[in-house]
């Protein structure tokens, strides 16, 4: 493994934004990564963790050593009566994960199928969808420690995993390095198809439901509101379904009782940002080399050439507009570098 000095990472961020790192290094093992964070010649550099960058927003060039997690392998590691205990390097991507998943017959993660980004960044962002969480089917992941330089094993408990979050994105932000992530898999699927528009795919498509067709159901879905990051820049929802308070909403909804609202656990109620978004006017609406997007209101695209701060300024425009309408906050989901 060698350094790569000024290296482009236009192909390693899924927004495409051309920008540069002072120096970037891959690895393919633990010892690999100890091994460049005990070189001298990088100790003083700002880092950035980088795996399928499909979570992240370059604001420009990055003045520092991006480690480029390229850790593979999927192993079948023990059984039990009712699961498959498989353990994953964090550099496998994720949807290619869930399709071995499904050729195995280990399910679970079926609802998962076509998420972008890498394996290592699923329990970071307790990514989710159509019904389905990763802490939902997560047992344990390890991470190097980059202080102690020591591999630490993190359970369930430990990670603090809330919607779109873990302990990883706040107070462990930048203190581990995921290497490995491990799934409590199920012999016996629990279907969970009542979610979003999948049994009415699953009747387009005249199949009865099983993981696979719940998989491919999941894609015609996405693959019919998401654009391709390969032809269409951007990191899939660009910001969080906002969770308020139940008092907030009262007032909230006094004024506008037509916003989409799901409970949210004890005294919380969930929001739909796509749908605040786009009736505050922006849904299909460009803006120079960006906007949001003409089927999906919550994805931010670059319709090429866009900066990361022309997508973040566009972003800030449509954060004011949405509070000034509605009263409510968005947050972003996705990591500005």
């Amino acid at each position: 493994m060698h350094p790569e000095y000024n290296a482009s990472l236009k192909d390693y961020n899924t927004f495409g934004i051309d920008a540069t790192c002072k120096v970037m290094h891959r690895f393919s093992s633990a010892t690999d990564l100890i091994a460049v964070l005990k070189n001298g010649e990088f100790k003083s550099l700002p880092r950035l963790i980088l795996g399928g960058g499909s979570n992240v927003l370059l604001s420009g060039d990055f003045e520092g050593l991006v480690l480029k997690n390229e850790i593979k392998g999927v192993e079948l590691i023990d059984t039990t009566e009712s699961e498959y205990i498989v353990k994953v390097g964090a550099g496998e991507n994720w949807h290619q994960f869930v399709l071995r998943c499904i050729d195995e017959g280990w399910a679970g993660l079926e609802n998962l199928s076509l998420i972008p980004g890498n394996v290592g960044a699923s329990p970071m962002q307790n990514i989710g969808a159509y019904g389905v969480e990763i802490k939902d089917r997560f047992q344990e992941l390890e991470a190097l420690n980059l202080e102690t330089l020591e591999i630490e094993t993190f359970r369930a408990d430990d990670c603090a995993f809330g919607y779109r979050e873990s302990i990883f994105k706040r107070a462990y932000k930048d203190r581990y390095i995921i290497l490995s992530v491990t799934f409590r898999l199920l012999k016996e699927p629990k279907l969970n198809t009542s979610y979003g528009d999948i049994e009415n795919e699953l009747e387009r498509m005249k199949v009865s439901p099983s993981i696979k067709s719940v998989s491919d159901a999941v894609i015609r879905i996405r693959q019919s509101k998401l654009p391709n990051p390969a032809e269409l820049g951007n990191a899939g929802s660009f910001f969080k379904n906002p969770i308020v308070s139940q008092k907030a909403w009262s007032e909230i909804s006094v004024k506008h009782p037509e916003i989409p609202n799901y409970p949210a656990g004890t005294e919380k109620v969930k929001l739909a940002a796509g749908w605040l978004i786009e009736h505050a006017g922006w849904k299909g609406k460009r803006m120079g080399n960006c906007g949001m997007h003409e089927k999906q209101a919550l994805v931010l695209v670059n319709y090429g050439g866009a900066t990361g701060r022309e997508i973040m300024e566009h972003a800030e425009r449509v954060q004011k507009s949405v509070f000034e309408k509605f009263g409510v906050e968005l947050e972003r989901e996705v990591n500005l570098i």
